[in-house]
């Protein structure tokens, strides 16, 4: 490994954190959740762009999507239990900024070209570019699901912890 390309890991992991920033903000979590969120989309990230571009694996976008979503959801899971937040609260924002929205793009601009074109040629390559970018979009998407999914469903107990005043309300007394 080259100081190029554990450069190229490290932005690739920034510009995620900012990006699951905003979109953590979205949904008014707690100030702790924002940043833990922002430290859990750099990690999937940077373990997504190492997955992908390492001589060691190469792997595609979705099989390295999918180690990445696991590697949130597994971070997540102590994370929750620290903060007493659930996990999906910082798990999901940091999971957004790996959605393959170039993909998607790229397949909604064939369908859109399939659609107006009368060259028999360019309507096959059309249609194989629209497939071809939304199956992609599809597989990475599932795979990010799944992968996020899975260490929620493992550690079923560990993220789902409630705060002391949930656990209150629940059994009918006032918090202090």
């Amino acid at each position: 490994m080259n100081i190029d390309f554990i450069t190229a890991i490290l932005l690739d992991g920034i510009f995620a954190a900012v990006a699951a920033i905003g979109f953590a903000i979205i949904s008014n979590p707690p100030r702790k959740a924002i940043l833990i969120s922002a430290l859990l989309a750099a990690a999937g990230h940077a373990m997504r762009y190492f997955l992908m571009h390492t001589d060691l694996f190469t792997m595609s976008i979705a099989p390295a999507s999918f180690f990445a979503a696991i590697t949130i959801g597994l971070l997540a899971i102590p994370f929750a239990k620290f903060i007493h937040c659930p996990a999906e609260v910082f798990s999901f924002p940091s999971l957004l900024p790996m959605i393959p929205g170039m993909f998607a793009y790229k397949s909604i601009l064939a369908l859109t070209k399939f659609m107006h074109t009368t060259d028999q040629e360019a309507s096959l390559k059309y249609l194989v570019e629209f497939f071809h970018n939304g199956s992609t979009t599809i597989f990475v998407l599932f795979a990010l699901v799944v992968g996020a999914a899975i260490p929620v469903f493992i550690f079923h107990r560990q993220s789902f912890t409630a705060t002391r005043s949930i656990k209150l309300l629940i059994n009918n007394k006032p918090p202090k």
